[in-house]
């Protein structure tokens, strides 16, 4: 009874390991932009009707260019931002147009401290 309950649990590991390896399989596939179509669709099929000869010939065939294209997939950034504030010139050139802003009503009290607080290096918390 034990023994049926670990083969069944071993079965299943090998199952997940297995639907695994395919879906690598498949992403890397779709991430290969040098691959022609045809070739993913062969190797799709031939995944579909001999899989576990498939996947271990795929995965030692490929297996140097998935970790390839799986590293410039984690160093691709979505979004890019291209600004880059410039470093201040001085903080005191920064809190003098800091308070002429402040004496000609343009900001407020707290803008100001805010303003001064970042001139000087500090993180501003307060409103």
């Amino acid at each position: 009874m034990i023994w049926d309950a670990f083969w069944l649990l071993l079965w299943f590991f090998y199952v997940a390991a297995y639907i695994y390896v395919v879906v690598l399989i498949i992403s890397d596939l779709f991430r290969d932009q040098k691959l022609n179509g045809w070739f993913k669709a062969l190797w799709i099929i031939f995944l579909v009707f001999v899989p576990f000869l498939t996947a271990l010939v795929y995965l030692i065939a490929r297996g140097s260019g998935m970790a390839e294209r799986a590293g410039v997939r984690r160093g691709v950034v979505a979004e890019s931002d291209d600004y880059r504030p410039a470093a201040s010139a001085s903080p005191s050139d920064d809190i003098a147009k800091a308070k002429a802003l402040l004496d000609a009503g343009t900001i407020s009290q707290g803008e100001f401290d805010a303003l001064k607080s970042k001139a000087l290096g500090n993180q501003y918390f307060g409103a």
